[in-house]
């Protein structure tokens, strides 16, 4: 009897199975970070060449708006009023230089920031695009480098103008050049200070604070309310949603989620979501501690 033909369907199921594990691998989340906020942290060429991190944002622009002389508070890192910040040039280049975009984050849970009016919300607009951005000033903090964007950490004061900074930011791209808009919301949605500002559609990433928030954060073992919270926050206009965590159990009052739970329950339950983008961390300071970020990285 003469041998059955091969089926072509083996080698044609296999090479599906290939290309789903492909596209798997790159769809792949990415990690983001905060740093400035601990001058034991290590540098900011240290956070870059760790390999862990994507975005980094530096925290924070602490006073600007409403007539107030713009002031960055880099904690232990450098005094930028003496103009002691100004090397940090050099380290963002190098983050620049292996794909990691550095972004200048406002607000914070600390400070004196608010926006009197629309024209006070160009004004600032103005101050970053020529103080960190693309622009020019004598007087550059960070030193000549050009940072990719700007985060907002908005959690003191007024929601009023926000949306009008968002937009006034967004006028100077162009000509081959993007200024990236990021934002971290409170889960609890909509924000109350952002909420409108991120109704503007100009956001590319929004890394949303699943802490501090009992209301919305993952509980072990229930699902339920983050979940709620995560399919919420994926109905906005922006490119992704990134999960915001605490990076210790000591980096934040509540929310913290173990490196099981997280890999094998919440990445698992948001990680089909269409606009999901990774895990952003508070901060490099009590990552450098754990080690959270090298655990989940595979995973993310």
């Amino acid at each position: 009897m003469a041998g059955a033909a091969s089926s072509p369907y083996p080698s044609i199921f296999l090479a599906f199975a290939v290309l789903i594990s492909l596209a798997i691998t790159l769809e792949a989340g990415d990690i983001a970070v905060y740093w400035g906020q601990n001058g034991n942290e290590g540098t900011l060429s240290d956070a870059c060449s760790s390999g862990l991190y994507k975005y980094i944002n530096l925290a924070f622009l602490t006073t600007f708006g409403n007539g107030q002389t713009p002031s960055i508070n880099l904690a232990g890192h450098c005094d930028p009023g003496s103009g002691g910040c100004i090397g940090l040039s050099s380290d963002i280049r190098s983050c620049q230089a292996q794909g990691i975009k550095v972004l200048l984050s406002l607000g914070g849970g600390a400070g004196s920031y608010s926006l009197s009016s629309a024209d006070d919300a160009q004004q600032v607009a103005d101050y970053l695009w020529n103080n960190f951005l693309g622009g020019q000033s004598s007087s550059r903090p960070l030193g000549d480098a050009v940072l990719d964007g700007i985060d907002f950490d908005i959690e003191l004061g007024s929601a009023d103008h926000w949306d009008d900074l968002a937009r006034a930011l967004s006028g100077y791209s162009g000509g081959g050049a993007k200024v990236y808009l990021t934002a971290a919301p409170q889960c609890p949605f909509p924000d109350a200070f952002i909420g409108g500002a991120l109704n503007t559609g100009l956001f590319d990433y929004v890394w949303v604070q699943f802490y501090n928030n009992p209301q919305c954060e993952y509980s072990s073992g229930n699902l339920g309310n983050f979940q709620n919270a995560w399919n919420q926050w994926n109905t906005i206009s922006a490119t992704s949603i990134f999960l915001g965590l605490p990076a210790s159990q000591d980096a934040a009052g509540s929310g913290f989620v173990s490196v099981d739970d997280l890999t094998n329950t919440v990445l698992p339950a948001i990680k089909g979501s269409p606009k999901y983008g990774g895990v952003m961390l508070w901060s490099r300071y009590y990552d450098i501690q754990t080690g959270y970020s090298g655990n989940i990285k595979n995973f993310v």
